[in-house]
């Protein structure tokens, strides 16, 4: 007959649930997974399939009741690995939204907005569609995958464990944090000084002949203008956003070599 006893109950039980939590934290930031257009379910039974798919290749499990003390700790752990993984990455979206919203700003297009479910507010609508594009871009390079396997091939680097995460690693993430708005203002910069220079071009012909109305005719030529120069940029801004999402895949190795114990 088949017996079972508590402590290897509790042994399969905990070797299931370490690894599902730190993947459900990472399905709860990172770009793609956590979108709110995927059903909750979904996601939690993705992140129960994956666990029992990892769970036999971990080496090192902690032998700890789930509902001690120290399981708390390493929950924790769990969940913190998870979520710095997927802000880290969530923050090259940032980075593309926030370039849309300032050429937005540039076309005169502050006001066209829409409720964005994933955002949870108001989003204009060029961040939109630049962070679509960079979205479409993170699965044609299967970042979704490299993803996965680099969260997959953490339980090696950062075993399952109560010891709490080095503090390079939050700073590494802060660090990443940081450059958001350098990385977005870069991407925008084309476009921003090409609009600039319409508008001062404009400014001199208002100069030169006053009977002209520049408020009648400058949002017009604005906008024709950036719509103009979006098409004529795109080719270079998705090279450029393709380097931001190899850049971010790299940040999170270079991040989980850092939360080592």
């Amino acid at each position: 007959m088949l017996s079972v006893t508590a402590a290897q109950l509790y042994g399969w039980i905990a070797a299931f649930l370490w690894p599902m939590f730190r993947l459900l934290a990472l399905f709860g930031t990172a770009p793609l997974f956590s979108e709110s257009t995927i059903p909750r379910r979904a996601k939690v039974a993705l992140a129960a399939l994956l666990s029992v798919i990892i769970s036999p290749t971990i080496d090192k499990l902690p032998l700890v009741p789930v509902y001690s003390l120290e399981g708390l700790l390493i929950i924790l752990n769990e969940v913190g690995i998870g979520l710095a993984v997927g802000f880290a990455m969530r923050l090259v979206f940032a980075a593309v939204q926030y370039a849309g919203e300032t050429i937005g700003m540039q076309m005169g297009l502050s006001f066209a907005s829409f409720y964005d479910r994933s955002a949870g507010g108001q989003t204009m609508v060029l961040g939109r569609f630049l962070n679509i594009v960079a979205m479409l871009m993170f699965l044609a390079l299967d970042g979704h995958l490299l993803l996965l396997a680099t969260l997959a091939d953490s339980f090696s680097s950062l075993p399952i464990s109560s010891q709490p995460l080095s503090g390079a690693g939050w700073a590494a993430v802060a660090a990443a944090g940081a450059s958001v708005f350098s990385s977005g203002l870069l991407l925008a910069l084309p476009l921003i000084a090409a609009l600039l220079t319409l508008n001062l071009a404009m400014g001199i012909l208002n100069r030169a002949s006053p009977q002209l109305s520049i408020f009648a005719v400058g949002f017009p030529v604005t906008l024709s203008g950036g719509i103009l120069l979006m098409m004529l940029v795109m080719p270079q801004m998705s090279t450029y956003m393709e380097r931001l999402i190899q850049n971010g895949l790299s940040s999170v190795a270079t991040m989980l070599g850092q939360f080592g114990y």
